[in-house]
């Protein structure tokens, strides 16, 4: 009976141990497959947040290089326009000035050949020293011996008549409308030059500031999207370092799910391997046991029998 007893606890010890193995084994293989599946998700995330932050560098540089190539173009049309300008008002300049010694030659022309047209200079407030020079020299002048000089030097360079091989000369009113028509054609060019360039220039500075505005909206608009960009990929770069820590952190897990795994096989494989022939053998050992128990038990009976009849032939 202990023998059975002992074969029992025996079995019952490797069901046990079989539940146990079975349970641990379906466990650590739940755990090892989630681990897995948990380190394949974060190598994925952090492939695709890698390749984001890449796409990310490439736009913010493409953004960058932009900008930067936007502010060179306004700073040379600036400068273009700067020396545009200059010689814009270089010219007025010069072409107000020309008008000017054009006008003075028209009125000095027409002093000697048109005087209903002649225009007289503004009168020049003398100072004080100029009109007592005036004084003494207008005196002067008025002596009897000064004109009869100044009579006298006339006389001496006046002219002689042209010659006769010339002919005649052409009168006044035939010199002065010719140089007079000349100077009015030059200054109706210069006139036009002059509205050509302020039209000019007036669309000039018209295009720079709308060239100016659009550039500025441009700017702002790529700076903001530069500075969204660079806050994504700090978001991205903050992303991909918790991938990283996870997928190592579940790749720790993993490598210990593993160890306890190679441990449960080293625990269990050999009882789960001879589990069936070990209750068979145990089976059978408690079958013979019982059969041994029995047959002892029948021999004793037939013992005590054959005693008991001994015992009554002697008596007899």
């Amino acid at each position: 009976d202990a023998m059975v007893k002992t074969l029992k606890k025996e079995q019952q010890d490797d069901n046990s141990k079989k539940e146990y193995c079975g349970s641990e084994f379906d466990v650590a293989d739940d755990k090892k497959k989630g681990l897995e599946q948990t380190v394949s998700d974060e190598e994925v995330a952090l492939a695709n947040t890698q390749e984001t932050i890449a796409t990310l560098v490439e736009e913010i540089k493409t953004l960058s290089a932009g900008i930067e190539e936007l502010d060179k173009s306004v700073a040379e049309a600036t400068e273009q326009r700067k020396e545009e300008h200059a010689a814009y008002m270089e010219l007025m300049a010069m072409d107000s000035q020309a008008k000017e010694l054009l006008a003075l030659a028209k009125n000095r022309l027409n002093q000697f050949y048109n005087p209903a047209l002649h225009v007289p200079p503004p009168k020049k407030e003398l100072t004080e020293e100029e009109r007592v020079y005036q004084s003494v020299a207008g005196s002067e002048e008025d002596s009897p011996a000064l004109v009869q000089i100044s009579e006298h030097f006339q006389e001496v360079v006046a002219p002689p008549p042209p010659p006769e091989t010339f002919g005649a000369y052409s009168t006044k009113s035939q010199e002065s409308t010719g140089v007079i028509a000349m100077i009015d054609m030059l200054v109706k060019d210069l006139d036009k030059e002059m509205t050509e360039s302020e039209t000019e220039e007036k669309n000039s500075q018209k295009e720079y500031e709308a060239t100016m505005a659009d550039s500025q909206k441009k700017r702002a608009s790529d700076s903001t999207s530069l500075t969204d960009k660079e806050a994504a990929k700090a978001d991205m770069e903050a992303q991909a370092e918790t991938h990283k820590a996870g997928k190592a952190s579940a790749t720790a897990e993993l490598s210990s799910t593993m160890e306890h795994i190679h441990a449960l096989h080293g625990e269990c494989d050999w009882l789960l391997q001879h589990f069936d022939v070990r209750k068979e053998a145990r089976a059978g050992e408690v079958d013979a046991l019982k059969q041994a128990k029995a047959a002892l038990a029948g021999a004793d009976y037939s013992f005590v029998q054959l005693g008991a009849r001994n015992l009554r032939g002697r008596v007899a």
